[in-house]
């Protein structure tokens, strides 16, 4: 009969089993690493034209693993299948629900995203890994998130709903890998099997200056762990997306107060604003959209805690400018404070007549430079609102804005016509005769 091969895995560096504590201690005293501790073992049985228990037949092959510790995954030896310890594969994952389930049809986003710091989502995701929490997609912990992986973030992330792997990113910003910190996520959502073939995990930080492994807190069969984690996962390793929380508060955002003045020169990042936030870059960013005309949502204020009168100016702001969806989220970017600082967005109705109304003096032309695709400022804000003014709108599907597109051109263009000019007159570019006779 041939001898059972086996092949040895350590224990996780975590591990706290008496055996793998006196392991370490034997490590360290020089002595041998099998002499103590547990192990993780895959037993392969060869037995070949061996007759087995008195039966005959033909050759068979019999695999069993052995986990060391809680939680932790079989790993086959090199050559064998990957089957065993698969959340990808093994487990699936409810869809979105409010907190304690189980009707996801009820299920509603929330108002405002509940503010979270990274120590409490890396301390929350600790009490189910200290707890155990057992795998599940429809049943329910007593904090009332439902136990799967996608439940598992909502948890830590402190949000008032279940969410799952197809909408945890409406409530996160895409970043870089090279910009994980611990309470980010590493997400994998596969649009062929949602619910059995997509995963995501908890960034704990990185094992080594190498950044080839990470610390992972997930939610997986048979309960939730914490364990060393290739980048970004074991399988599907280049389709997992790494995304940070919206609701997060750093330390920019707690800060209450600036020592001194705050610069518009430089965007503090879209970390400084949402929920939760307060900081000097809030009142800043008020002052420039009252600055613009777009300070009728304040009651009080501008002031350094982010509510939902500064959301709804800046919205409005991006709005001005012919923004549209995600673009016009009410969230500042770093073009939206662009604009802002350099006073070259559109407003109301600061430096251009708005809808239904004239400026009290001609401005002076600026340039036919200022009039090309792609060119932004003022100016193009400036003769989009007197060209509606004067009747020549219907070419504009959004308010005007301040980028020179092919909607400014047409109807500088039919105003051009409307002189009586042809040709090369009227080739849709405002010169200093166009813009003399449309501010006269």
């Amino acid at each position: 009969m041939t001898a059972p091969v086996f092949e040895e895995f350590e224990p996780t560096a975590d591990c706290d089993c008496a055996g793998c504590v006196q392991q370490r201690r034997a490590l360290a005293a020089g002595e041998h690493p099998a002499a103590h501790g547990c192990r993780r073992a895959l037993v392969l049985f060869t037995a070949a034209g061996v007759v087995l228990g008195g039966g005959g037949g033909a050759a068979a092959a019999t695999a069993v693993g052995v986990p060391s510790a809680p939680g932790s995954a079989l790993r086959p030896a090199p050559g064998a299948a990957a089957s065993v310890g698969d959340p990808e594969s093994a487990n699936e994952q409810g869809g979105t629900a409010p907190l304690h389930g189980p009707n996801p049809a009820t299920a509603t986003v929330p108002a405002a995203l509940r503010p979270v710091t990274r120590a409490e989502i890396i301390n929350r995701a600790k009490q189910w890994v200290a707890a155990k929490v057992p795998y599940s997609m429809d049943k329910y912990w007593s904090d009332g998130y439902r136990q799967d992986c996608s439940g598992f973030v909502s948890m830590a992330w402190n949000m008032g709903s279940n969410e799952w792997t197809g909408s945890l990113a409406q409530f996160a910003t895409r970043i870089t890998r090279e910009e994980l910190e611990p309470g980010d996520i590493l997400l994998f959502h596969n649009p062929d099997n949602p619910t059995k073939g997509s995963h995501v995990t908890i960034f704990g930080g990185w094992t080594d200056y190498t950044h080839t492994y990470y610390v992972a807190y997930e939610q997986t069969k048979p309960h939730t762990r914490k364990q060393p984690t290739p980048m970004g996962y074991w399988t599907n390793a280049d389709r997992y997306l790494p995304y940070r929380y919206n609701g997060l508060i750093t330390a920019t955002t707690t800060t209450t107060t600036a020592s001194g003045p705050v610069s518009a020169d430089e965007y503090p990042g879209a970390t400084a604003f949402g929920p939760g936030a307060n900081n000097a870059h809030i009142t800043k960013l008020g002052e420039m959209l009252v600055a613009l005309g777009f300070g009728k949502h304040y009651t009080v204020g501008p002031g350094p805690v982010w509510g939902e009168a500064d959301r709804r100016a800046t919205e409005a702001f991006q709005l001005a400018q012919g923004w549209r969806g995600p673009a016009a989220d009410g969230m500042p970017s770093a073009e939206t404070w662009q604009l802002l600082a350099t006073k070259q967005g559109g407003s109301i109705p600061a430096a251009a007549p708005g809808p239904g109304g004239t400026s009290a003096a001609k401005p002076t032309y600026p340039g036919s430079r200022h009039f090309r695709p792609g060119r932004s400022g003022a100016h193009v804000t400036q003769i989009r609102w007197k060209l509606v003014e004067l009747g020549f709108g219907k070419h504009y599907t959004a308010a005007p804005g301040p980028v020179w597109g092919e909607a400014d051109r047409r109807s500088v263009e039919a105003f051009q016509r409307a002189q009586g000019w042809r040709g090369a007159a009227a080739d849709g570019f405002p010169g200093p005769e166009t813009w003399r006779r449309l501010f006269a």
